[in-house]
């Protein structure tokens, strides 16, 4: 027996216990535990069935995916569940917490299976661009149905516990004591003299419908547009039905060995480990006191401020809503009440739980009730004197203790701190919009940002579900100043003779959420009209610059919520349609600019966009703007539409090669200007033959 598996005995009926924090994963420990577990039990006379069950706050989360990649150690997870599965002995899963992935696998290769009501059931491999290694995707359809089996594992989302009971998955639901519980449940079925039943004997209906896995490929390549593994799960599912169970597996593990080999699976791991590592502040210890937020005041009414305030309600923390005048607070609130209600008319919500989230946000027009408050977010308008103006009377009214931060996009958090008296409580929580949907928050840490306030800045964002990011102080931060760049190509490719559907389109079919020019009108162009316009008096005249967005702007085409921007917009409708007016208007700004238009590839739009995007972010990382390479990444998949798949920009770049990105630079840089001088470190990267992230 292993040091984190026992086998223990309650009168005729064997424990194998797990208890190896904190997930109980399936390592190589585990594995030789419950195969030891079996062999005792089934050697042992009195034993008549065996209860396998986990400590700690969860059954079996799944594989231990640190032992990806590394040398393999027997048994394998198959030959475990083989021993269960093959036991003379009555084998019972008893399951509270997640059982995932390989747990599920686990426990779906015992002959019963019994959970408390909260426990969670699920195959998410397919998040990490993989199957099922184990079974989930022959045994989960054989109890649950094909339907829902394949929906399972091309989907990843776990089911409740009672969810899986009315379909089979769970046989029994305990109340009160797990474990007392599963004992009773194994003595009443060696009393009843209940069959080990083997799900691996369970055969299909006859009658499957012919469309039904077709159907599903069609539905997952729209929902999952452009990845691999949600249409291998469904063609293991498939398989299921054609293939001897044995046959079943084999394909299965075939198809799991060929996606842990593949670039999307290496992507989306990458992207797993990345979250959890964003975090991760050198010179900003584990250990750091933190301090606890229990009420926030959020500054500014509209929609971005709303959609903040919606994210404390959600997560329980009681929120204000402050600006200049109770008209201003109440248009506020009612698009905050707005939100909610549709969320609750599309069935995401209950109405009991929409009430008590507006139940916990507030509104006030006076300036000094900021005093009473653990943190206060200032979402103004995008000016540096209007930020400066309201962080004097912060400085005035706030706390000495309380956290004060900006939700600026572009602007200098230092400039905005040193109006006050304590910089060290000022730090920057950029909010993507909608705030109250978008996962990222860049936290941009000031010069004189204490760490305490960094701390508890990361430990908000946690309660808040967001993904907190660092970054240091520079025009547009991270994000948006790599942003500017992909932008900037995009509308220099419709100059030199793109169209900006053509433009749009390569750079959808790549994998982004929407095209660059789409992206501005959903954002506003009158957003990024006003930076320029502020940049204006300091943009160095020699370099390259497009007038077209400027003039969109100026026939007051701010994008969708004017109507029309780069594109034409219809009542309540969401997609773009090309504009004739504008498409007059680039030909002619290309002839007065002396551009001779000529055919561009998708291709040459896809590498100018995307290599901007690189050559800007390995500046960032040489700059120290960012901490590393995968916070890059994190930022653009959870902010910007990166394509999960291809795992951010640095690591796309890394899976092309840097040395292959380095030399398309370089002729852009021949070619296009001082805009794609080589980052040194992209160079020096490249000719050492290295990568950005450590593949795979």
């Amino acid at each position: 027996m292993s040091d984190v598996v026992q086998f223990s005995k309650r009168g005729s009926i064997g424990i194998i216990t797990i208890d190896s924090p904190p997930v109980n994963a399936l390592g190589h420990a585990v594995r030789q535990g419950i195969a030891d577990g079996i062999a005792a039990g089934t050697a042992d006379d009195d034993v008549k069935a065996i209860v396998l069950h986990c400590a700690g706050r969860t059954f079996i989360a799944g594989a231990d995916i640190t032992e990806f990649g590394k040398p393999f150690k027997e048994p394998g997870l198959d030959a475990v569940m083989n021993a269960m599965e093959q036991s003379t002995k009555p084998v019972i899963a008893a399951i509270h917490g997640t059982a995932l992935g390989g747990g599920l696998e686990t426990a779906m290769a015992c002959h019963y299976r019994c959970a408390v009501a909260t426990a969670k059931c699920g195959q998410p491999e397919v998040n990490l661009g993989l199957v099922p290694g184990a079974g989930g995707t022959q045994r989960l359809p054989r109890l649950v149905g094909l339907e829902m089996g394949a929906e399972m594992n091309a989907g990843g989302a776990p089911i409740s516990a009672t969810v899986a009971k009315d379909h089979g998955l769970v046989d029994e639901i305990i109340e009160g004591d797990l474990l007392d519980g599963a004992v009773a449940y194994a003595e009443r079925l060696v009393a009843e003299g209940a069959p080990l039943r083997r799900v691996r004997d369970i055969e299909y209906p006859k009658d499957i419908p012919a469309d039904l896995f077709d159907n599903l490929r069609k539905k997952y390549a729209k929902i999952k547009r452009g990845f691999e593994a949600p249409q291998r799960n469904i063609d293991l599912v498939e398989a299921s039905t054609k293939l001897p169970f044995d046959e079943g597996m084999k394909k299965e593990q075939e198809v799991f060995f060929e996606c842990m080999m593949s670039v999307q699976s290496a992507a989306q791991r990458h992207l797993f480990f990345a979250e959890r590592q964003a975090s991760k502040i050198p010179d900003v210890p584990k250990d750091t006191p933190t301090k606890d937020i229990k009420s926030v005041m959020v500054l500014g009414a509209g929609t971005m401020g709303g959609g903040i305030a919606m994210n404390f309600a959600n997560a329980g923390i009681p929120v204000k809503i402050l600006d200049t005048t109770q008209e201003l607070v109440d248009k506020g609130m009612s698009i905050v009440e707005k939100n909610y209600a549709n969320t609750v008319k599309k069935g995401r919500l209950s109405q009991e739980k929409m009430d008590q989230r507006m139940g916990l946000i507030s509104s006030t027009a006076n300036f000094e009730d900021v005093g009473s408050v653990d943190m206060v977010i200032e979402a103004v308008f995008e000016e540096m004197d209007i930020k400066k103006d309201v962080f004097g009377k912060l400085d005035k009214f706030c706390r000495p203790d309380a956290i004060m931060a900006t939700n600026t996009s572009t602007l200098d958090v230092d400039e905005i701190a040193a109006v006050t008296s304590r910089p060290e409580q000022v730090i920057g929580t950029h909010f993507f919009s909608p705030a109250n949907v978008m996962r990222l928050l860049e936290i941009v840490r000031g010069a004189k940002t204490s760490k305490e306030v960094i701390a508890t800045t990361f430990k908000v964002a946690k309660q808040i579900r967001k993904v907190g990011v660092l970054s240091g102080v520079c025009d547009g931060f991270i994000g948006n100043r790599m942003i500017h760049g992909y932008s900037r190509e995009a509308v220099f490719l419709v100059e030199e003779g793109a169209l900006p559907q053509q433009v749009d389109a390569a750079l959808y079919n790549f994998g982004m959420a929407m095209g660059p020019l789409a992206m501005g009108d959903l954002a506003g162009l009158d957003v990024s009209w006003r930076i320029r316009k502020r940049q204006a008096a300091t943009r160095d005249k020699n370099l390259r610059y497009s007038p077209i967005a400027d003039k969109i702007c100026e026939m007051d085409r701010y994008g969708q919520k004017t109507g029309g921007g780069w594109y034409d917009y219809k009542p309540g409708d969401r997609t773009p349609h090309p504009n004739a007016e504008v498409e007059k208007l680039i030909l002619e700004e290309s002839k007065s600019l002396g551009i001779s238009r000529r055919d561009i590839s998708d291709e040459e739009i896809i590498e100018r966009t995307i290599y901007a995007l690189v050559n800007e972010g390995a500046k960032i990382l040489e700059e120290g703007i960012a901490l590393r390479a995968s916070d890059i990444d994190m930022i653009y998949i959870s902010g910007y539409g990166f394509p999960i798949h291809r795992g951010g920009p640095m690591f796309y770049a890394d899976c092309v090669g840097l040395e292959n990105v380095y030399k398309r630079v370089c002729e852009f840089h021949e070619e296009h200007g001082a805009f794609w001088k080589p980052a040194p470190l992209l160079e020096q990267l490249a000719k050492e033959g290295k990568t950005f992230n450590k593949l795979g």
